[in-house]
């Protein structure tokens, strides 16, 4: 356990506008805020920073405007009685380049320990035992890790750790050679000497700069391959050259790890937070037997606002936003159904996401097979779609405010 002397601060990478993880759902919402098991994609690390034992505050760091975080900044400031800040970045400056930029506000609770996470992870955030394991390890950081599938690790960050004390020996970004399945889960608890070392590899730029007596040609091609000064990469500025150098060690989560890149993802992390809810928040999860509610089967997550008949079925792994209405004989699963959306008698939904405002007609159906990772394997409806009475779209993309009065199979509607 921390003393009653250590502060903590947390630091969440929002991004910004040029991702569009979850187009064609969303043109409009930014991604933190896209709703995955009924709260934003980044209520979920936030609320999991909740349960850090003396957290000062959260800063959400990214590029999109100030008035697009402001209203949900200060909802969940209130909400969790914890200080959420949003710091807006005028430029890049790469992920440790972003927490130096705002080392002086981020110090100013003169805090112990700083978590730096990623928005576009879904886990369980096991953030209290990392905290507890940064301690004893010493160092200057600790890094969240889990072991994947051979096949998979070249995709991400492989490191290789002492099996006994866990320190970090070797490092390496989506290598194109197998290294290790052991891989970086982007969220990350350090020491304030974290800004020392960053600071040194912005000197150490600037020291090559003013040593280098090279042509204009030289100069020119130098130019393109080094970053700016002020850009600092966490993964191969900071974790690749101070590995095997004891300052920075592995926490391994047995649990889920995912990273949302797409919408079909967030579909698969919708269910995993729906999920975590049994540990962390039984109240979220709806419950119903048929009776005077809808049959509820598994984890669902229902708005306390929307209109659900009782002859509906619903779940396993749905989640219905606010607003929604869903009719007599209606069956759902595996679906994201979000503000507005009216789903009419006896249509079904099936590993879909469903946009704001949408509308189902009577025994229409809206599905796919629940690929994940395909680019058709879920069923997507842009915001204000309508799919006309007995209409039936199969593994099919539609765009915002189209009207489908023919079936579809395996398109994409334009």
């Amino acid at each position: 356990m921390g003393s009653s002397e250590e502060k903590v601060i947390a630091a969440i990478m929002v991004g910004g506008p040029t991702k569009g993880l979850f187009r064609p759902v969303s043109f409009n919402t930014p991604d933190p805020l896209f709703p995955l098991a009924g709260q934003p994609m980044v209520h979920h690390p936030i609320s999991a920073c909740k349960r850090i034992p003396n957290l000062a505050q959260v800063f959400l760091i990214g590029f999109y405007e100030e008035r697009e975080f402001a209203l949900y900044v200060s909802s969940i400031s209130n909400e969790l009685k914890v200080p959420v800040r949003y710091l807006k970045e005028e430029k890049p400056h790469g992920s440790a380049g972003a927490l130096y930029y705002f080392r002086d506000v981020i110090m100013e609770d003169a805090p112990t320990h700083i978590f730096l996470l990623n928005c576009d992870v879904c886990c369980s955030f096991p953030l209290p035992g990392m905290l507890d394991a940064h301690r004893n390890y010493g160092g200057m950081g600790t890094i969240l890790v889990i072991k994947v599938s051979a096949e998979s690790a070249n995709q991400f960050g492989e490191l290789i750790a002492d099996p006994t004390t866990k320190e970090l020996l070797h490092y390496t970004e989506k290598p194109e050679t197998f290294v290790s399945d052991l891989i970086n889960c982007g969220v990350y608890v350090f020491t304030p000497d974290i800004f020392s070392a960053i600071q040194d590899v912005i000197t150490h730029r600037e020291d090559r700069a003013n040593l280098r007596r090279v042509s204009s040609f030289e100069a020119l091609q130098s130019a393109t391959k080094t970053p700016p000064k002020n850009f600092v990469r966490l993964d191969q500025d900071i974790l690749s050259p101070l590995a095997g150098k004891r300052q920075l060690y592995t926490y391994v989560t047995m649990d889920y790890w995912e990273q949302i890149k797409n919408a079909g993802i967030s579909l698969k992390c919708s269910s995993l937070y729906l999920g975590n809810y049994r540990l962390t928040s039984p109240h979220l999860l709806a419950s119903g037997d048929g009776g005077r509610s809808a049959t509820i089967i598994g984890d669902v997550y229902v708005h306390p606002s929307a209109k659900i008949h009782p002859t509906a079925k619903i779940g396993p792994n749905v989640s219905i936003s606010a607003n929604v209405r869903v009719a007599a004989g209606v069956r759902l699963i595996n679906c994201i159904i979000l503000d507005d959306v009216n789903i009419m008698e006896n249509a079904v939904v099936m590993h879909a996401i469903i946009g704001w405002k949408s509308s189902l007609g009577k025994w229409s159906r809206v599905q796919a097979e629940g690929d994940y990772s395909a680019k058709l394997g879920i069923a997507i409806l842009g915001e204000a779609a309508t799919v006309e009475d007995e209409v039936v779209v199969i593994n099919s993309i539609v765009l915002p405010n189209k009207t489908l009065n023919v079936s579809v199979q395996d398109e994409i509607i334009l």
